[in-house]
């Protein structure tokens, strides 16, 4: 019976009239395993890099992580595929039908303010940002944006602004670039000895 099985499903699987629900399915799938291949190095690095306690709960703290990164990025993309399908079955373009479907799943799993979301969106943004910047590019309406000189005053002016920020405003940043430029600008002011000046940060 076991044998007769998997070539039946094999059969299923390839039928046109399940495409849909089937690449839901494997949407959520590969949305758990970018997830995790994401986060967890990213959780076990940062974690042995920065944080102290019990191994137990370190070890936590990354499964935790990993868990919620691969659940998130799974349900938006189970969910903005079946969005999707609804709205073009309903007669909308892609255009349209791709842009609501997907902020109504951003909003839905990624508009919680948890750090692993923050980091995701904050992430999302600077790509998009950079796309909008070529998509105009593109069109004509920023040719000289291409120019090296342009982005050194990218450059110029994002670190102008997040300095300022930290040294006038440091609340307003998020707490993990905070604690970033915390190490890089404010702790580097301080040592007892040469081996707080050079070995230990403090």
């Amino acid at each position: 019976m076991s044998g007769n099985l998997l070539p039946l499903l094999n059969a299923l699987c390839t039928k046109p009239q399940f495409h849909g629900i089937l690449s839901i399915i494997k949407g959520f799938r590969n949305g758990v395993v970018y997830g995790a291949k994401v986060r967890a190095p990213h959780a076990f690095v940062m974690t042995f890099l920065w944080k102290r306690g019990p191994l137990l709960t370190l070890l936590k703290g990354i499964a935790r992580a990993t868990f919620q990164h691969s659940r998130n990025l799974a349900m938006f993309v189970a969910l903005y595929k079946s969005l999707l399908a609804a709205g073009r079955s309903a007669g909308a373009t892609l255009a349209p039908a791709s842009f609501v479907a997907a902020g109504l799943a951003g909003a839905t799993v990624f508009g919680e303010n948890n750090p692993i979301n923050m980091q995701i969106n904050l992430y999302l943004l600077s790509r998009v940002m950079a796309a909008l910047v070529r998509v105009l590019d593109q069109r004509g309406m920023f040719s000289a944006l291409s120019s090296p000189v342009w982005f050194r005053l990218f450059g110029a002016g994002v670190w102008a602004f997040a300095l300022c920020l930290f040294e006038m405003r440091p609340e307003t940043l998020q707490k993990s670039l905070q604690s970033s430029m915390e190490y890089l600008y404010h702790d580097s002011e301080t040592w007892k000895d040469l081996r707080t000046l050079l070995w230990h940060n403090k």
